[in-house]
């Protein structure tokens, strides 16, 4: 773990714990409609891509730990739509 959380040091300062705050979102959404929809034959690759291509559907919204946050750009209803969008689109288009 060390080794890889070098790649988030500059000099003194790490970055490691800035995180985009819609990935434990996307997580949540996407292992709701994998319970509601059923996981298929996806496999942990094709999971992967869903997370991923949910991700770059939705704005980043990065902060910090201890960041206060007052509001959510982005609403519920768009992470899931995003989740839904790429789950298709994984389903549609299988990699082999």
């Amino acid at each position: 773990m060390l080794v890889y959380r070098t790649k988030y040091k500059m000099g003194d300062v790490d970055f490691f714990n800035i995180r985009n705050r819609n990935e434990g979102r996307v997580v949540r959404a996407l292992a709701d409609l994998v319970e509601k929809r059923g996981r298929l034959t996806l496999t942990d690759k094709d999971l992967h891509d869903i997370y991923a291509l949910a991700l770059n559907k939705l704005p980043p919204r990065y902060t910090q730990r201890g960041t206060i946050v007052l509001r959510d750009s982005v609403s519920k209803s768009e992470v899931r739509a995003a989740v839904e969008d790429a789950y298709d689109m994984v389903v549609a288009y299988p990699k082999p």
